[in-house]
């Protein structure tokens, strides 16, 4: 059974910073791409970033770029997401998600499946 446990998220200023990890089970962690999509209260799911099966290709929504890094340590099935410059807008729940289809080489908002764990609440607030 695929199990994604999202932790690390908590109440942050404007302009903090915070670590959210994913452990995943259940599956060959390293042959899937890995997703990281976040939805805000009242608002629709959000892609944030995707790193590819062995981390040497990332991607990230406009709005995240150079202030989000996305990790992977597939020795540990753990996925990783650093977040810098937090802002207001920020302020969502935060899921991980593990790719379509092994193997498949695939970064962006169609790539992932639509399953997740319970997620971890980052709120960005003074």
């Amino acid at each position: 059974e695929v199990q994604l446990v999202e932790s690390g998220g908590g109440l942050v200023q404007p302009g903090g910073s915070l670590r959210l990890s994913c452990a995943a089970s259940g599956f060959t962690f390293s042959n899937y791409c890995m997703h990281w999509v976040r939805q805000a209260p009242g608002k629709e799911l959000e892609w944030v970033s995707s790193i590819s099966r062995f981390g040497s290709s990332t991607s990230y929504t406009d709005s995240v770029k150079g202030r989000f890094t996305i990790s992977r340590d597939n020795a540990k099935n753990m996925l990783y997401l650093q977040l810098n410059s937090l802002q207001t807008e920020d302020t969502a729940m935060y899921y991980c998600a593990k790719g379509r289809k092994q193997y498949e080489h695939c970064l962006g908002s169609l790539c992932y499946e639509n399953y997740w764990g319970q997620g971890t609440q980052v709120t960005v607030s003074s």
